[in-house]
Protein backbone atom coordinates (compact mmCIF):
# COMPACT_ATOMS: atom_id res chain seq x y z
CA UNK A 1 0.00 0.00 0.00
CA UNK A 2 1.60 3.69 -0.98
CA UNK A 3 2.16 6.09 2.04
CA UNK A 4 -0.78 8.14 0.84
CA UNK A 5 -3.20 5.49 0.25
CA UNK A 6 -1.87 4.28 4.13
CA UNK A 7 -2.30 8.10 5.90
CA UNK A 8 -5.81 8.03 4.00
CA UNK A 9 -6.85 4.88 6.11
CA UNK A 10 -5.53 6.10 8.97
CA UNK A 11 -7.07 8.97 9.45
CA UNK A 12 -10.35 7.26 8.25
CA UNK A 13 -9.81 5.20 11.33
CA UNK A 14 -8.77 7.99 13.63
CA UNK A 15 -12.10 9.80 12.87
CA UNK A 16 -14.27 6.90 13.59
CA UNK A 17 -12.23 5.89 16.77
CA UNK A 18 -12.12 9.56 17.96
CA UNK A 19 -16.55 9.93 16.74
CA UNK A 20 -16.51 6.70 19.36
CA UNK A 21 -14.46 8.59 21.79
CA UNK A 22 -16.11 11.87 21.75
CA UNK A 23 -19.59 10.02 22.00
CA UNK A 24 -20.82 12.74 19.86
CA UNK A 25 -20.22 16.06 18.13
CA UNK A 26 -21.48 19.43 18.81
CA UNK A 27 -21.10 22.00 16.44
CA UNK A 28 -20.46 25.92 17.52
CA UNK A 29 -18.29 28.83 16.26
CA UNK A 30 -19.36 30.73 12.79
CA UNK A 31 -21.48 29.46 9.89
CA UNK A 32 -18.33 30.70 7.50
CA UNK A 33 -14.55 29.61 8.56
CA UNK A 34 -12.06 31.73 6.45
CA UNK A 35 -8.72 31.55 6.31
CA UNK A 36 -5.33 33.10 5.06
CA UNK A 37 -3.94 31.89 1.74
CA UNK A 38 -1.83 29.02 2.03
CA UNK A 39 1.37 30.60 1.25
CA UNK A 40 0.16 33.77 3.82
CA UNK A 41 0.24 34.28 7.16
CA UNK A 42 -2.73 33.27 9.26
CA UNK A 43 -3.95 36.46 10.70
CA UNK A 44 -5.85 36.09 13.83
CA UNK A 45 -6.99 38.46 17.18
CA UNK A 46 -6.25 36.21 20.52
CA UNK A 47 -8.37 37.46 23.59
CA UNK A 48 -8.60 35.92 27.18
CA UNK A 49 -10.73 36.74 30.36
CA UNK A 50 -12.96 39.08 29.06
CA UNK A 51 -15.31 38.64 31.84
CA UNK A 52 -18.62 39.99 30.85
CA UNK A 53 -21.04 40.32 33.21
CA UNK A 54 -25.11 41.31 32.67
CA UNK A 55 -24.46 44.30 33.92
CA UNK A 56 -23.03 46.24 31.03
CA UNK A 57 -22.26 48.72 33.62
CA UNK A 58 -20.11 46.24 36.05
CA UNK A 59 -16.46 46.95 36.90
CA UNK A 60 -13.44 46.05 38.74
CA UNK A 61 -10.58 47.67 39.94
CA UNK A 62 -11.49 50.50 38.18
CA UNK A 63 -12.11 48.42 34.64
CA UNK A 64 -15.25 48.25 32.85
CA UNK A 65 -14.98 45.16 30.82
CA UNK A 66 -18.13 45.62 28.80
CA UNK A 67 -16.59 48.97 27.38
CA UNK A 68 -13.28 47.51 26.88
CA UNK A 69 -14.72 44.95 24.80
CA UNK A 70 -16.33 47.19 22.99
CA UNK A 71 -13.16 49.10 21.95
CA UNK A 72 -11.25 45.86 21.08
CA UNK A 73 -14.38 44.78 18.47
CA UNK A 74 -14.43 48.27 17.49
CA UNK A 75 -10.08 48.15 16.74
CA UNK A 76 -11.15 44.66 15.21
CA UNK A 77 -13.77 46.06 12.67
CA UNK A 78 -11.32 48.34 11.10
CA UNK A 79 -8.99 46.11 9.97
CA UNK A 80 -10.59 42.63 10.12
CA UNK A 81 -8.66 39.43 10.77
CA UNK A 82 -8.75 36.19 9.95
CA UNK A 83 -10.62 34.53 12.86
CA UNK A 84 -10.38 35.66 16.76
CA UNK A 85 -9.67 33.16 19.28
CA UNK A 86 -11.19 33.67 23.24
CA UNK A 87 -9.22 31.73 25.64
CA UNK A 88 -11.80 31.23 28.33
CA UNK A 89 -13.19 33.33 31.05
CA UNK A 90 -15.57 34.87 28.85
CA UNK A 91 -18.31 35.41 31.60
CA UNK A 92 -17.63 37.74 34.75
CA UNK A 93 -17.72 35.02 37.26
CA UNK A 94 -20.35 32.34 37.48
CA UNK A 95 -21.19 32.43 33.48
CA UNK A 96 -24.78 33.75 34.20
CA UNK A 97 -26.94 33.32 30.67
CA UNK A 98 -27.26 36.83 30.89
CA UNK A 99 -23.52 37.28 30.93
CA UNK A 100 -23.23 35.28 27.90
CA UNK A 101 -26.31 37.07 25.42
CA UNK A 102 -23.84 39.90 26.77
CA UNK A 103 -21.20 38.47 25.12
CA UNK A 104 -22.87 37.05 21.99
CA UNK A 105 -24.26 40.82 21.63
CA UNK A 106 -20.47 42.40 21.50
CA UNK A 107 -19.12 39.70 19.02
CA UNK A 108 -22.05 39.29 16.84
CA UNK A 109 -20.12 42.25 14.19
CA UNK A 110 -16.98 40.07 13.76
CA UNK A 111 -18.73 36.61 13.79
CA UNK A 112 -21.16 37.66 10.93
CA UNK A 113 -17.99 38.34 8.85
CA UNK A 114 -15.37 36.23 10.09
CA UNK A 115 -14.85 32.45 12.71
CA UNK A 116 -15.05 33.09 15.94
CA UNK A 117 -14.01 30.76 18.41
CA UNK A 118 -14.97 30.58 22.25
CA UNK A 119 -12.86 27.85 25.30
CA UNK A 120 -14.08 28.28 28.38
CA UNK A 121 -12.36 29.37 31.86
CA UNK A 122 -13.20 28.60 35.09
CA UNK A 123 -15.84 31.52 35.35
CA UNK A 124 -17.69 29.78 32.95
CA UNK A 125 -20.63 27.65 33.12
CA UNK A 126 -20.45 25.00 30.10
CA UNK A 127 -24.50 25.13 29.86
CA UNK A 128 -25.12 27.94 29.98
CA UNK A 129 -22.45 28.73 27.26
CA UNK A 130 -23.28 25.76 24.82
CA UNK A 131 -27.12 27.14 25.04
CA UNK A 132 -26.11 30.83 23.92
CA UNK A 133 -23.46 29.86 21.38
CA UNK A 134 -25.28 27.57 19.10
CA UNK A 135 -23.91 27.88 15.26
CA UNK A 136 -22.97 25.21 12.48
CA UNK A 137 -19.62 25.42 11.08
CA UNK A 138 -15.85 24.36 11.80
CA UNK A 139 -16.17 20.61 13.43
CA UNK A 140 -15.97 20.58 17.22
CA UNK A 141 -15.86 17.55 19.44
CA UNK A 142 -17.22 16.82 22.70
CA UNK A 143 -15.27 14.32 24.46
CA UNK A 144 -16.46 13.53 28.21
CA UNK A 145 -18.42 16.52 28.52
CA UNK A 146 -15.29 18.82 27.24
CA UNK A 147 -15.36 20.93 24.16
CA UNK A 148 -13.03 21.18 21.60
CA UNK A 149 -12.36 22.83 18.34
CA UNK A 150 -10.40 21.91 15.55
CA UNK A 151 -9.40 25.21 12.93
CA UNK A 152 -7.47 25.08 10.09
CA UNK A 153 -5.94 28.24 8.98
CA UNK A 154 -3.61 29.01 6.56
CA UNK A 155 0.07 27.02 7.71
CA UNK A 156 -1.07 26.26 11.05
CA UNK A 157 -3.54 24.03 12.62
CA UNK A 158 -5.07 25.79 16.11
CA UNK A 159 -7.15 23.71 18.83
CA UNK A 160 -8.89 25.05 21.50
CA UNK A 161 -8.67 22.51 24.78
CA UNK A 162 -11.43 22.62 27.49
CA UNK A 163 -9.52 23.26 31.10
CA UNK A 164 -12.52 24.23 32.88
CA UNK A 165 -12.70 22.02 35.73
CA UNK A 166 -15.41 24.12 38.70
CA UNK A 167 -16.99 27.48 37.94
CA UNK A 168 -16.04 30.04 39.96
CA UNK A 169 -12.71 27.85 41.65
CA UNK A 170 -9.38 28.58 40.08
CA UNK A 171 -8.15 25.02 39.39
CA UNK A 172 -8.46 23.66 35.98
CA UNK A 173 -7.91 20.38 34.30
CA UNK A 174 -8.39 18.60 30.74
CA UNK A 175 -9.00 15.01 32.13
CA UNK A 176 -7.86 12.09 30.97
CA UNK A 177 -10.43 11.63 28.00
CA UNK A 178 -9.42 14.84 26.47
CA UNK A 179 -5.77 14.19 26.60
CA UNK A 180 -6.06 10.80 24.78
CA UNK A 181 -8.69 12.22 22.39
CA UNK A 182 -5.39 14.85 21.99
CA UNK A 183 -2.49 11.79 21.77
CA UNK A 184 -5.18 10.68 18.93
CA UNK A 185 -5.72 13.75 16.96
CA UNK A 186 -2.16 14.82 16.77
CA UNK A 187 -0.80 11.65 15.67
CA UNK A 188 -3.61 11.20 13.05
CA UNK A 189 -2.40 14.72 11.75
CA UNK A 190 -0.52 15.62 8.67
CA UNK A 191 2.90 17.44 9.70
CA UNK A 192 1.58 20.23 10.23
CA UNK A 193 2.60 23.38 12.46
CA UNK A 194 -0.24 23.46 15.62
CA UNK A 195 -1.08 25.77 18.24
CA UNK A 196 -2.58 24.18 20.90
CA UNK A 197 -5.42 27.01 23.11
CA UNK A 198 -6.69 27.05 26.38
CA UNK A 199 -7.45 28.56 29.50
CA UNK A 200 -4.79 27.49 32.02
CA UNK A 201 -1.14 27.73 31.84
CA UNK A 202 0.68 24.47 32.17
CA UNK A 203 2.84 25.46 34.91
CA UNK A 204 3.15 28.18 37.26
CA UNK A 205 0.61 30.18 38.82
CA UNK A 206 -2.94 28.52 38.52
CA UNK A 207 -1.85 25.82 36.36
CA UNK A 208 -3.68 22.88 35.06
CA UNK A 209 -3.44 19.77 37.59
CA UNK A 210 -2.69 17.49 34.37
CA UNK A 211 -0.23 20.28 32.92
CA UNK A 212 2.39 17.73 33.49
CA UNK A 213 0.44 15.26 31.41
CA UNK A 214 -0.06 17.47 28.87
CA UNK A 215 3.89 18.50 28.43
CA UNK A 216 4.44 15.06 28.43
CA UNK A 217 2.11 14.61 25.66
CA UNK A 218 3.20 17.05 23.14
CA UNK A 219 6.89 17.40 23.98
CA UNK A 220 7.72 14.29 21.55
CA UNK A 221 5.32 15.41 19.16
CA UNK A 222 7.66 18.30 17.18
CA UNK A 223 4.16 19.50 14.86
CA UNK A 224 3.02 21.31 18.63
CA UNK A 225 5.02 24.13 18.34
CA UNK A 226 3.26 26.54 20.57
CA UNK A 227 0.72 26.88 23.72
CA UNK A 228 -1.52 29.55 24.02
CA UNK A 229 -3.39 30.46 27.36
CA UNK A 230 -5.50 33.16 29.49
CA UNK A 231 -5.99 32.93 33.24
CA UNK A 232 -3.00 34.71 34.73
CA UNK A 233 -4.16 38.33 33.18
CA UNK A 234 -0.22 38.80 32.10
CA UNK A 235 1.53 39.26 29.01
CA UNK A 236 4.18 37.24 28.43
CA UNK A 237 6.57 34.87 26.75
CA UNK A 238 8.52 31.47 27.75
CA UNK A 239 9.73 28.52 26.25
CA UNK A 240 9.81 25.51 27.78
CA UNK A 241 11.48 21.95 26.09
CA UNK A 242 11.32 24.31 23.03
CA UNK A 243 7.67 24.68 22.70
CA UNK A 244 7.04 28.67 22.82
CA UNK A 245 4.13 29.46 25.68
CA UNK A 246 2.37 32.87 25.11
CA UNK A 247 0.04 34.49 27.84
CA UNK A 248 -2.71 36.29 26.88
CA UNK A 249 -3.75 39.48 28.73
CA UNK A 250 -6.80 40.14 29.58
CA UNK A 251 -9.20 41.74 27.77
CA UNK A 252 -11.43 42.67 30.94
CA UNK A 253 -8.84 43.76 33.67
CA UNK A 254 -5.56 43.22 34.68
CA UNK A 255 -4.88 41.98 38.57
CA UNK A 256 -1.74 43.89 38.85
CA UNK A 257 -1.08 47.64 37.81
CA UNK A 258 1.99 46.24 35.96
CA UNK A 259 0.07 44.87 33.30
CA UNK A 260 -1.55 45.67 30.21
CA UNK A 261 -5.59 45.19 29.66
CA UNK A 262 -6.18 44.17 25.63
CA UNK A 263 -5.07 41.68 22.98
CA UNK A 264 -2.91 40.16 21.06
CA UNK A 265 -2.31 40.16 17.30
CA UNK A 266 -1.16 37.11 15.84
CA UNK A 267 0.41 36.89 12.38
CA UNK A 268 1.25 32.80 11.97
CA UNK A 269 3.19 30.71 9.34
CA UNK A 270 4.39 27.43 9.50
CA UNK A 271 7.91 28.49 10.71
CA UNK A 272 7.42 31.38 12.85
CA UNK A 273 4.48 33.64 15.20
CA UNK A 274 5.10 37.24 15.18
CA UNK A 275 2.67 38.85 17.93
CA UNK A 276 2.35 42.42 18.67
CA UNK A 277 0.11 43.99 21.93
CA UNK A 278 -2.73 45.87 21.32
CA UNK A 279 -3.51 47.51 24.68
CA UNK A 280 -6.71 49.20 25.67
CA UNK A 281 -5.60 49.72 29.56
CA UNK A 282 -3.81 49.61 32.28
CA UNK A 283 -0.04 49.43 31.76
CA UNK A 284 0.15 50.67 28.25
CA UNK A 285 4.38 50.57 28.23
CA UNK A 286 4.04 47.65 25.42
CA UNK A 287 1.47 49.00 23.36
CA UNK A 288 2.15 47.61 20.11
CA UNK A 289 4.99 45.54 20.91
CA UNK A 290 6.06 42.77 19.06
CA UNK A 291 7.97 39.99 18.91
CA UNK A 292 8.88 36.83 16.51
CA UNK A 293 9.06 33.54 18.00
CA UNK A 294 10.88 30.83 15.42
CA UNK A 295 8.48 27.48 15.91
CA UNK A 296 10.95 24.20 16.87
CA UNK A 297 11.71 21.54 14.37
Amino acid sequence: MSNIAQQSLNRRQFLKSAMALAGGVVTLGPTQVLGANRWEPAHWAFLSDTHISANPDNHYRGFYPYQNLQEVTGQLGSGLPDGLVVTGDLARLKGHKGDYWNLQKLLTPIAEQRPVHLATGNHDNRENFLNAFTHSGERDWLVDGKRIVTVKTGQVMLILLDSLLFVDLPWGRLGRSQLAWLRTYLNALDDIPTILCLHHPIKGRGALLDGQRLLNLIRPIAKVKAVVHGHSHEFAFRETDGIHVISLPATGYNQNNAEPVGWVDAHLTGEYGVFTLRAVGGNTRLNNHTEQHRWRT
